[in-house]
């Protein structure tokens, strides 16, 4: 007690405003669950390991410590099995998550001796007291940057239940026997409940559901509510009941009297029909969910060094499926595990180890290649009598998400996100951490250079280079290897619409394109209209090539599955036929050649004009966008109109929709509007030059997102960082970049659930140590069925000659 005494100063009272760790340890994934339970730092309120604390009392000679150890109780081996009633988990009435209950105990401990201190205890100097019950009562910092439980959004009351008006026209609806009063549909049956009308559901995205007809009806009569026939039973609260106006499934509470209006007994109907909440849940019958995963399948779990799962925190699926590749990686594996241990990252992180990336790539590398953690978790009474095998608990990358995605407004918030362009946000972060020492970079591993080669009709070339880090593909359909079977299927398909039918699973074709018809849609020719030529002085039409002038260590294709119909994405059905082994000596570009002669060197389509013409102004360049007219033309409108107002810039725009010049490159004028220098550091992770960056932040108002849209669109104008006369791939541009053959190795793929990258469940597939392996965020399994056809993302390592 005297020790404790002695050591007063270095204990803190926490104020609401710190983040206080007790959930893990800040630099392994050790919690009070371990064997030596939680250090928790009483003066910066740091969590640490018992291994661990050692070093942070070395780093910081903090001695005062507040132990917390938590011990499973025993669960009673009668304990009954509970139904869920409600679409949660881990709240009362929802799912049982098995979790077992923990008994804790809490201790102060003095360092370096580790003397151990009860609490509580009346002798314990009240600052310790007061201390100690402020951290107790505290929400952990973890717990407030993790996903609450999930449940389902509650149905509101509709806002035009009470009030509905119905119109007695003598409709009585029978039992059974239903059908759209516009077509010959027998299932997915809405029933509005202000004139008894029967009419099928929506489309879904992938052909089948209904034919509009309900939601159509709708708009010509703005009759607000339907329920979905099939769905009412003794149980109303469970009909389906959906609100057009307020666009969501609602809950009626005069559902029986609106059913009652048209004869409709509901106490003696039986279900038939899915609810909608019931459609999504029922997701996981779906044949790509089940092919993916690999359900059904009697999967060997596997443990130990480099096979440890991660927990989902709640849509970080993304997440997770990237970091088991990426962590496959000898450049990764080695910067973050082999030649980086924890101790001398910690020595070396600030004082906030949670808020250094460098320190959190480092955990959770160890974390996952350890194999600390890859251990089977223990029988639950649940499960005991189950036949499943047992999963692993797998590691929450909690720290690692906090960390990696501060600086970004969406991977900071629990949305579903996309896969590709989490791997670019992440790539880039690494290799801003990694600046000081870009020797230690394992982002390099991944870049490689990129050669447009430009041949305009005055037979002149112009090289445009970029450095990027996946290849992305166009998937082309046409280039289908089962055109028959195609055919074949979509006449059948055809036939059961007529008769009101569905085409079941198993007799689904998609169309089968093989990888290298996607690698050839990358080196096509492509024709460029409009290309300003400097050697004509004139628009014309150039022909654009592109090749690789360096080959990375590890190459990522992303293909491009995701597509705009109009104003609606799309999800292209189809599957990628990809070897395990590919080469792309082919695709490699060598610069200019013997007898080409380079266009001259002024930047094509940009000239200096007077000075007085204003930048556009953003606000009302973005109105005008949204309202569907092309950017490039509300670009000039506010121009035009001196920034006066969306409306002045509106009506010049529609009285110059047809003027020769419309679509020509905006003139810059000598004054330079002031470019936001972040942004172009931004584009400049991209692979762009300063220059192309500043010039394309001009042309579109400051907006990122246009700016590449305009540089891509802009060949002509896009003088990209590379040296446009290299006639060789060795050029001083491409110095750092690590280069070998053509042939690659299938090392990894991510696949996607779903009709959109922003929703949906990404899975990872591995192949190591002579297999493949599924690591479905803390599942982890021998792999008996890699959906190699189903990739999003996948990862090649490049064989050595």
């Amino acid at each position: 007690m005297e020790l404790l005494r002695s050591n007063l100063s270095r204990v803190r009272i926490p104020e609401p405003t710190n983040r206080i760790y007790k959930q893990e340890c800040c630099i392994s994934f050790d919690s009070p669950k371990s064997e030596g339970g939680l250090f928790i730092d009483m003066n910066t309120f740091l969590a640490f390991s018992k291994e661990c604390v050692i070093w942070n009392y070395e780093k910081t000679r903090n001695p005062v410590y507040l132990h917390i150890k938590q011990t499973k109780k025993s669960i009673p081996e009668d304990r009954p099995l509970k139904k869920p009633t409600r679409l949660a988990i881990g709240l009362d009435g929802g799912f049982d998550n098995n979790e077992p209950e923990y008994e804790e105990t809490v201790s102060i401990v003095i360092l370096p001796d580790f003397v151990s201190l009860p609490f509580p205890s009346v002798e314990l100097p009240e600052k310790v007291r007061l201390a100690v019950d402020a951290i107790l009562l505290a929400d952990g910092a973890e717990r407030k940057e993790q996903l609450a439980s999930w449940i389902a959004d509650k149905k509101q009351v509709s806002a035009f239940a009470t009030n509905l008006q119905q119109i007695d026209d003598g409709v009585v609806i029978p039992r059974s026997g239903w059908k759209c009063c516009k077509c010959d549909k027998t299932d997915n049956l809405w029933l509005n409940l202000t004139d008894g009308m029967i009419f099928c559901g929506r489309k879904n995205w992938d052909g089948s559901g209904g034919n509009n007809h309900a939601v159509e009806h709708y708009k010509e009569t703005n009759y607000p509510l339907a329920v979905k026939l099939g769905t009412i039973t003794a149980d109303l609260g469970a009909a389906d009941v959906f609100s057009y106006p307020e666009d969501e499934s609602v809950e009626d509470p005069l559902l029986a009297k609106h059913l009652a209006f048209f004869g409709i007994d509901f106490s003696s109907l039986q279900k038939t029909e899915l609810t909608t909440a019931e459609r999504e849940l029922d997701q996981n019958t779906n044949f790509d969910w089940n092919r993916i995963q690999e359900s059904g399948q009697e999967m060997e779990p596997l443990y130990g060094p480099g096979y440890t799962g991660l927990v989902n925190l709640g849509n970080s699926c993304y997440l997770a499926s990237i970091m088991q590749v990426v962590f496959s990686t000898q450049s990764f594996c080695s910067r973050y595990y082999k030649n980086q241990n924890l101790k001398l990252a910690f020595e070396t992180a600030p004082a906030d180890p949670t808020l250094d990336l460098n320190m959190q790539l480092t955990k959770l590398g160890h974390g996952l290649l350890s194999g600390k953690y890859s251990i089977p978790a223990e029988e639950k009474a649940d499960i005991a009598r189950s036949t499943t095998p047992i999963k692993q608990e797998g590691i929450p990358p909690r720290m690692f998400k906090a960390v990696i995605a501060a600086s970004h407004p969406e991977f900071s918030t629990m949305r579903q996100q996309d896969v590709l362009e989490f791997f670019l946000h992440f790539l880039d972060q690494v290799e801003r951490a990694n600046a000081v020492k870009p020797e230690l970079d394992p982002v390099k591993s991944f870049k490689f250079g990129i050669e447009e080669r430009l041949l305009c009709s005055s037979e002149k070339v112009a090289y445009n280079k970029r450095i990027d880090y996946i290849l992305s593909l166009n998937i082309p359909l046409h280039e289908a290897t089962n055109k028959e079977q195609l055919e074949a299927f979509l006449k059948l398909k055809a036939e059961k619409s007529l008769e009101g039918k569905e085409v079941s699973g198993d007799e689904i074709v998609r169309p089968r394109v093989p990888l290298e018809a996607c690698l050839a849609t990358f080196s096509a020719p492509e024709e460029v209209q409009d290309f300003y030529s400097t050697a004509l002085n004139a628009k014309t039409t150039a022909l654009k090539t592109a090749g690789l002038t360096s080959f990375p260590d590890y190459l990522v294709l992303h293909m491009r599955k995701f597509i705009m119909e109009g104003w609606v994405p799309k999800k292209l059905d189809v599957y990628i036929d990809v070897p395990d082994v590919i080469d792309i000596s082919h695709m490699r570009s060598n610069g200019l050649q013997a007898g080409e002669e380079l266009l001259p060197e002024e930047v094509a389509g940009v000239r200096n004009v007077e000075p007085g013409k204003p930048s556009p102004n953003e606000d009302i360049v973005s109105q005008l966008a949204a309202m569907g007219f092309n950017y490039l033309h509300c670009q000039k409108a506010a121009i035009n109109t001196a920034n006066a107002g969306v409306e002045e810039a509106m009506t010049w725009l529609l009285s110059h929709m047809e003027d020769p010049d419309i679509n020509d490159p905006i003139e810059h004028t000598s004054d330079q509007p002031f470019v936001d220098e972040s942004k172009v550091d931004t584009l400049v992770s991209f692979g762009f030059s300063k220059e192309v960056a500043r010039k394309a932040l001009k042309a579109s108002g400051g907006n990122i997102e246009n700016a590449t849209e305009w540089i891509f669109s802009h060949p002509d104008g896009s003088d990209l960082d590379m040296d446009a006369t290299s006639s060789s791939p060795s050029c001083a541009a491409d110095a750092g970049l690590p280069d070998g053959g053509g042939r690659y190795k299938l090392k990894g793929i991510v696949s996607h659930i779903g009709t959109s990258t922003h929703c949906g469940h990404y899975v990872a597939h591995v192949h190591k140590d002579g297999r493949w392996v599924i690591f479905n965020d803390d599942k982890v399994g021998a792999s008996i069925d890699p959906p190699k056809d189903m990739g999003y993302l996948y990862f090649f390592e490049r064989l050595n000659s």
